[in-house]
């Protein structure tokens, strides 16, 4: 889950995990501070909270995400709900009720499609969808005739902002943890990282020289040069070069008796080999044996 509401592989700006745990724990401080408060107007709480999260939606789109037009437009729509929650002037809570769970269902529904979109790129797709179908349970809860008191209103608020806290905060860990590449990724064995360099410096040399029949290796103290004992063939690249004097290398071994498996190869073992004694009477049967 790298990112609630956007594709993971999509995330421009690594620095985006601080703002995501900022908003977690303002999530969090929300959903305790609503369940805490008995307001006269539920109206008056439930417009900020879902204000809240079209600010932490732009701030999502405007981040450079694969899936910024989801947010920019759930951005549009929370703005839009909270605006609405901010200026009813209905006495009842059918309005505020029925827009907090067109906000709740909408953000779970987009949860569960963003988990399922990443569940072969994120281990941690599974928290997301099940967030978002809690998410979405708890709109339609609040969307229906049972939630037609100021208790369970603000109950569905302090849910809602428990379980946006959850999702952005383990978003935050998750993307920081992927953020930057770790530092033993690219470490190779001493030996392995000469070779990479002896080769990297080849091939620099190689594309710069004005003469294909020389080659100046800087591998080499003082820059010495060394005249190319492989002929030179037209349009062939380093690495074809390089291939080809090797299996010349190994044509010329061949020839002054140097053999040997390469590596890799299967070693051909002897059929008449005498059976090796695995018990102290057949060790000492084949010391008798061979002493006649």
């Amino acid at each position: 889950m790298l990112w609630s509401g956007s594709a993971p592989s999509a995330v421009k700006r690594g620095s985006m995990w601080g703002f995501l745990m900022f908003t977690g724990a303002a999530w969090l401080a929300i959903g305790w501070t609503v369940l805490r408060l008995e307001p006269t107007n539920v109206a008056a709480v439930a417009g900020p909270v879902v204000l809240f999260g079209a600010i932490g939606e732009l701030i999502r789109a405007l981040a450079g995400t694969r899936t910024w037009w989801i947010n920019a437009f759930l951005t549009v729509l929370f703005a839009v709900t909270g605006a609405l929650l901010m200026t009813d002037q209905d006495s009842t809570l059918t309005t505020p009720a029925a827009l907090i769970g067109w906000y709740l269902m909408v953000r779970g529904a987009v949860d569960v499609a963003v988990g399922i979109m990443t569940r072969g790129t994120d281990r941690t797709w599974n928290l997301l969808v099940t967030i978002g179908v809690l998410q979405t349970g708890l709109g339609f809860f609040s969307a229906s005739p049972f939630a037609r008191a100021t208790d369970l209103v603000l109950v569905a608020l302090g849910a809602l902002g428990v379980l946006r806290a959850v999702a952005d905060l383990v978003t935050a860990l998750r993307l920081r943890e992927v953020a930057g590449p770790r530092k033993d990724v690219l470490e190779l064995p001493p030996e392995r990282a000469a070779g990479v360099t002896g080769y990297a410096a080849g091939l620099t040399d190689y594309e710069g020289a004005p003469s294909r029949s020389r080659a100046r290796h800087r591998a080499r103290p003082g820059g010495s040069t060394i005249t190319a004992a492989a002929p030179v063939v037209a349009g062939e690249s380093f690495h074809e070069r390089v291939v080809r004097t090797t299996a010349d290398l190994d044509a010329m071994l061949a020839q002054a008796g140097v053999t040997g498996p390469r590596a890799g190869t299967a070693v051909e073992v002897p059929k008449d080999l005498p059976a090796v004694p695995d018990t102290p009477e057949g060790v000492e049967g084949e010391v008798e044996r061979r002493g006649r």
